[in-house]
């Protein structure tokens, strides 16, 4: 996780997340001290629910740094630095944390000259893993290109389910939802997925896909909007497997997506992000670099 040293709305990614509300006016420094508060209470929850959490430090100017989308790492000792659609966003890529990480890998690919040829891949943003099946998910938007999501898909040996989306079904002409992980996430027997934001022609395919092989919950739009799909799997010291997500996702869940859950995780870790999620964006799974 990345501390955040500054935060407010960023306007250089407010075009393509419309989940990100424009922060008016509002002291800067008053809207970072709140989100500050939010990302510390998330990781001690973590942390005293036995996650291992290593926190890094982010720079000022770079208001989404919270969010590690420039860098991935993968279970086959490969790390992978990504090409980001917003200029300041690139900005996030910092030596130290880039040196530390790169030690514990046997190989860094970088695919950041991808930038200059208009082609974009923003980490587990843009691609949703199933590492058991080797199976990657991607939403098509702005910040997530086709070509690189079927090179990746290549070049790690995952088979690519590949989609669109619209962030209001209700409307034709919706921007896409920026990123795949608001509309699904993927554990090792459960993902959630938000099927009525996926396009009617890959609607079918998709949700199939997801339900051969995982118990797949389904996610409404306002839940969605509520960051019920922003969760990730993460596992204790012990073994124990516990789901990650923000307070506002966790109270939008009924009783019995509550009750599907508790059949695969011994518990959920839940804190609130309301200034994150309002300023940002994203939520708690955008706050989690996994670490393997």
């Amino acid at each position: 996780m990345i501390e955040p040293a500054e935060f407010y709305a960023n306007p250089e990614t407010m075009e393509t997340n419309v989940y990100q509300v424009d922060d008016a006016g509002e002291d800067h420094h008053d809207i970072f001290l709140r989100a500050l508060d939010e990302f510390r209470t998330f990781r001690n929850k973590m942390v005293t629910s036995g996650v291992n959490v290593t926190t890094a430090h982010g720079h000022k100017g770079r208001p989404d740094m919270l969010f590690p989308n420039w860098v991935a790492t993968l279970p086959n000792g490969k790390m992978m630095l990504c090409p980001m659609l917003n200029e300041n966003r690139r900005a996030e890529r910092v030596p130290e944390i880039i040196n530390v990480l790169a030690r514990s890998y046997d190989e860094v690919i970088d695919w950041t000259a991808y930038e200059h040829d208009g082609l974009f891949l923003e980490s587990t943003g843009s691609i949703c893993l199933d590492h058991i099946n080797k199976i990657v998910y991607s939403a098509l938007s702005r910040r997530t290109s086709r070509e690189l999501v079927e090179k990746w898909a290549d070049l790690m040996g995952y088979d690519a389910e590949i989609f669109d989306t619209m962030s209001d079904p209700k409307n034709p002409d919706s921007k896409p939802v920026y990123h795949t992980d608001l509309v699904m996430n993927i554990g090792t027997t459960m993902a959630s997925v938000c099927a009525s934001c996926i396009v009617e022609a890959d609607r079918e395919r998709v949700v199939n896909r997801l339900k051969s092989t995982h118990e797949v919950m389904e996610l409404s739009i306002e839940q969605l909007r509520s960051f019920c799909g922003n969760a990730l799997e993460v596992q204790g010291r012990d073994g124990t497997k516990m789901l990650a997500i923000s307070g506002a996702a966790h109270d939008a869940l009924n009783k019995d997506q509550l009750e599907m859950i508790g059949r695969h995780y011994a518990s959920i870790i839940h804190s609130p992000l309301p200034t994150i999620e309002k300023y940002g964006g994203g939520s708690a799974r955008c706050l989690l670099l996994e670490v393997f």
